[in-house]
């Protein structure tokens, strides 16, 4: 039986509260920098996440064009989606949809607390809008089901 995970299996997958992992290519012989991140993902769509305009992590996207991303689940079934995709856009995050993640993420009291402690920081920072080219799921479930 596959393990591969159908398109809507993903793209559902995908949409849960998961923290994703961002790669992106090293500069100057340096090894791809992989880092946590917070990101929104509606079916069919495209992959976002925010980041600070200097950033190390941003310099690197910008150049590279194009990112890694890996999203888990580690209580069995183990399960994940990686995704190979090129950025499409930047743009200044809307604190509105920050706000909905620090929800997502930590709930609705500690997201609030959360949002309001960093607002004026989320308005500096900037959105990564990327458009999803490659996939590679596993779904470890499925080796133990009919």
């Amino acid at each position: 039986m596959s393990t591969r995970m159908s398109r809507a299996e993903r793209e559902s997958f995908l949409t849960g509260t998961h923290i994703g992992v961002l790669s992106v290519a090293g500069s100057g012989g340096r090894p791809p920098m992989a880092v946590p991140i917070w990101y929104g993902y509606e079916p069919g769509g495209e992959l976002t996440f925010a980041t600070s305009p200097d950033s190390v992590k941003m310099a690197l996207i910008r150049a590279a064009g194009q990112i890694g991303f890996t999203v888990q689940q580690e209580a069995m079934p183990y399960k994940y989606v990686s995704i190979e995709g090129s950025v499409v856009g930047y743009e200044r995050t809307d604190a509105d949809e920050y706000r909905r993640w620090s929800v997502r993420y930590l709930g609705p009291d500690a997201g609030e607390r959360f949002f309001d402690s960093i607002e004026d920081h989320v308005r500096t920072m900037i959105t990564v809008r990327v458009r999803p080219e490659r996939w590679r799921t596993y779904d470890f479930g499925r080796e133990f089901s009919g």
